[in-house]
């Protein structure tokens, strides 16, 4: 039994290396960016709207409340990042019910550039609403003496953030994998629906603890 996607290789030449995990999140991503592009093409404003605009419609509400209940008062402004986070990890692990597929996101890598993008996005939002030189005084609150713990929990929490998905991803995928093997059919298949809506947990975690260090790091000089 394979622990990582990484683990499976479908091309390598030299130190370039194609594996599963690099194959299923960009066909995930062509998948989200087509889908989107569907949904999108004939958006209406009257009552009469189809499913899909209504589902999406009631998907970005969703969104942008949560956003807002978080504390940042222009949801709009962050809902394409933060969006679509939630919906590729959610897409990841909906997509586990596919036999023979193992989401992107049970490895390492692609829960670390996940991290990654969320730790680049802070300092980002955090100065185009502070400026550049509020946003590194914050660093210096309440004295100076805390900039090197400010500094480590900036990069504390963001490997919080890659190993915390990682593992609820990859030990669910182990779980199952054992049980196909010492148990009948049945109880895997409860798992794997289990495993579903611990997928979209994840999703829905992720995305709000991006939420919460986005609104602190564009609200500090409020305080």
């Amino acid at each position: 039994m394979r622990l990582s996607p990484d683990q499976l290789v479908f091309w390598r030449h030299g130190f370039v290396t194609l594996n599963e995990t690099i194959v299923t999140t960009w066909a995930l991503m062509l998948a989200l960016t087509i889908g989107s592009m569907l949904v999108t093409r004939k958006l209406r404003s009257d009552i009469a709207i189809s499913r899909w605009q209504s589902a999406l419609e009631i998907l970005v509400t969703g969104i942008q409340q949560q956003i807002t209940e978080v504390g940042l008062r222009q949801p709009e402004k962050y809902l394409g990042f933060l969006g679509t986070l939630f919906l590729f990890i959610a897409a990841a692990n909906l997509c586990a019910i596919i036999p023979g597929y193992e989401p992107p996101t049970a490895s390492l890598s692609t829960t670390a550039a996940l991290a990654l993008s969320v730790f680049v996005a802070v300092p980002i939002y955090g100065i185009a609403a502070q400026g550049l030189g509020n946003y590194l005084t914050s660093y210096l609150k309440p004295s100076a003496i805390m900039l090197p713990f400010n500094i480590i929990s900036e990069l504390s929490r963001t490997l919080a953030l890659a190993v915390r998905l990682f593992g609820n991803m990859m030990s669910g995928a182990m779980i199952i994998g054992i049980l196909l093997t010492i148990t009948p059919l049945l109880f895997p298949i409860v798992m794997s629906a289990l495993g579903l809506l611990t997928g979209m947990v994840q999703a829905y975690i992720f995305s709000i603890l991006a939420t919460v260090y986005i609104a602190a790091a564009t609200q500090a000089s409020k305080e």
